[in-house]
Parts: structure tokens; C-alpha cells; sequence
């Protein structure tokens, strides 16, 4: 394999998409002539048709993915020292582990990937406030905690709660916030169903990684709660995502338009089969493909409906 490719590889391009939503949703909100007339949780709230601004969404994005790329390659980085993705792993090759590329050379684009993350978020902060730079900080902390140091959190059942948070609330509600430093109730209401999905993707992940996992000392909750349980829990963060979006839009808790997403309902069943049936390699990846897309395509719809309020 080429140097390009499995720098590519290691980036985990199914998993970017996690990154995106939460900033086309927070950008759809802020575009949305109907958002100041959302109940805000910070007071006041802002007046004017429109808090939307190009710079803010293009830096937030690039900063966004930076942190997502940053968070894959430390991910790699660290589970190829404990061991977890030997060769018993089901699905992509792990770059560090199958020495496509060196660790320390990872290391050094993980602290690249944090310094494009930093830069944009000094210039989000210049608008928005001080605000930006601790979120900017608890990130970094998360995406370092996540699989390293003493006591990784990822290896202790902590990472679906890890990933709800930060790709979830933080994510959605902050790319809102930097705008116009506001944080509307709508905003921090459709965090919890993008929350629900990006963490869906995490589950869908560890379904497939199970037995190597505990092979190898990686508890995860789904190590933990078995896989009954755990396809439970994916079945309930998928349906209770759309349960969500349908009642925020009924009750004009969000822009009505949001309710958009529904139209997405439709890849859920196909979806659930496929998790409750795939005990293989290939179709649990396809699996957490799939999450992945329908991830995407509610976010898009959330944003592409909220713009439009």
C-alpha cells in the first residue's frame, strides 16, 4: 500500500461524516430566518433575520474535521500499544498496527491535526468568545482520553457517553454558538437525536469488534452488556432519534421544517435487520456503514429544515 493511502486509510473517511453534521445542523439553525423566535437558553437572545456567517461555518468545519482526524489517528495510534487490533480484528486495516505507518509518525499528525483544530478555534473565539476555547480544550482532553493515558476511557465503557457529548450536544450546540455567541433551546434540543445517531455509529462499531475486544482487554459497553444488549441499545438510539425529531417539530419546540428528517424513517428497518442478523466480518461493516449514511442524511435534512424556518 502506497504512503497516501494509508494515511487515507488511517483518517477513517466512513467516520468523517460525524464530524460534518453537527456543523450543518448548527449552521442550519443559525441560517434560518425563524431561529430567534426559538426559546434561548442564554439571555438575551439575539434579533435579526439571519446570524449566519461563511467564515464561521467553513472555519468550523475544518476545525471539526481536525479533531474527528486527530481522534482516528491517536484511536489508531493507541490501540496498536495495548494490543487490541491484532490480527483477529474484523474490518479496515489499522495503519500503526500492521506497520503501514510508524507510530511516532502518527503521533506527529495527531499534534498536527490538534494544531489546525487550535488555530481555528483562536479564530471562532475571536468572535464568539472565551466560550470557544473551552470547548476547544474539553475536546482535545476527550480525544487524548479517549484510548490513551493510564486509564483510557474507551477501555472502561465510557465511550458511547464520550461520543453523545462532545459529536453530540457540544458539537451541534457550539457550532450554533459561534455565530452569534447564542445558544438557542432549538439547538441544544437537536443535539440529543444527532447524539443519539453519531453514537449509534460508535455501537455499530463495537457490535462488530466484540469478541476481539474482550480477547484483548478492551471492555467496551458492548463487551460489557453483551450482544443482545447492545443491539438493543443501537435499536433504541436509532428509533428514539426519530421519535425525537417527529416530537420537537409536533410541539414547535424546533423549526417545524425539521421534521423533514422523517423522510429518512424509511432506512431504519433495513438497517436494524442487518444488525440484528450480521454475526460476520463484511456485513457488520456494512452495517456501520450504514449508520454512518443515515447519520449524514438526517443531519442534512435537520439542517437543510431548519434553514428553511
Amino acid at each position: 500500500m502506497n504512503p497516501a493511502r494509508a494515511w487515507l486509510l488511517a483518517t477513517r473517511p466512513a467516520t468523517l461524516w460525524a464530524a460534518v453534521v453537527p456543523v450543518l445542523v448548527g449552521a442550519g439553525l443559525a441560517w434560518g430566518k425563524g431561529s430567534e423566535e426559538i426559546a434561548c437558553v442564554t439571555a438575551p437572545c439575539p434579533t435579526g433575520d439571519r446570524f449566519f456567517r461563511w467564515d464561521v461555518f467553513v472555519v468550523t468545519l475544518v476545525a471539526a474535521l481536525a479533531i474527528q482526524v486527530a481522534a482516528n489517528f491517536a484511536n489508531d495510534a493507541s490501540d496498536a500499544k495495548r494490543g487490541a487490533d491484532d490480527d483477529r480484528r474484523i474490518g479496515p486495516t489499522r495503519a500503526v498496527a500492521s506497520g503501514l505507518i510508524p507510530a511516532r509518525n502518527m503521533w506527529v499528525a495527531v499534534w498536527t491535526m490538534l494544531a489546525v483544530a487550535s488555530a481555528g478555534g483562536v479564530y471562532l473565539a475571536m468572535i464568539a468568545g472565551p466560550v470557544v476555547i473551552v470547548i476547544g480544550v474539553a475536546s482535545v482532553l476527550a480525544t487524548l482520553g479517549y484510548v490513551g493515558g493510564p486509564k483510557p476511557y474507551g477501555y472502561i465503557g465510557l465511550g458511547e457517553l464520550f461520543v453523545f457529548v462532545f459529536f453530540g450536544v457540544i458539537a451541534t450546540v457550539g457550532s450554533r454558538y459561534v455565530h452569534d455567541s447564542s445558544a438557542p433551546a432549538a439547538a441544544w434540543l437537536l443535539s440529543v437525536p444527532v447524539g443519539f445517531l453519531v453514537t449509534a455509529i460508535l455501537v455499530a462499531n463495537n457490535i462488530r469488534d466484540i469478541e476481539t475486544d474482550e480477547a484483548t482487554g478492551k471492555r467496551t459497553l458492548a463487551v460489557m452488556l453483551g450482544r443482545a444488549a447492545t443491539i438493543r441499545l443501537f435499536d433504541g438510539l436509532v428509533y428514539g432519534a426519530f421519535v425525537l425529531i417527529a416530537v420537537f417539530a409536533a410541539a414547535g419546540w424546533t423549526p417545524r421544517p425539521t421534521a423533514l428528517a422523517l423522510l429518512a424513517a424509511p432506512l431504519v428497518l433495513p438497517l436494524s435487520r442487518l444488525v440484528h442478523t450480521a454475526t460476520e466480518g463484511p456485513p457488520l461493516i456494512r452495517a456501520l456503514k450504514a449508520t454512518a449514511r443515515l447519520h449524514l442524511v438526517v443531519g442534512g435534512l435537520l439542517a437543510v429544515g431548519a434553514a428553511i424556518s
